[in-house]
């Protein structure tokens, strides 16, 4: 029963840090663009394709 009186505050302090790093993430931008990275890995990209040589 002693256990509880590490493992709940463990418990807490580990989901307090989920929560900010999920709020610093939102913050810095990673969400704001979902749908240009699943779109590039169908773009070929190709070096025969350039003009310029």
């Amino acid at each position: 029963m002693n256990v509880l009186y590490i493992l709940v505050p463990l418990a807490l302090a580990l989901a307090a840090a989920g929560v900010a790093a999920f709020i610093w993430s939102v913050r810095s931008g990673q969400y704001d663009d979902v749908e240009t990275p699943g779109m590039r890995m169908l773009v070929d990209e190709d070096e025969d394709d350039d003009p310029e040589k």
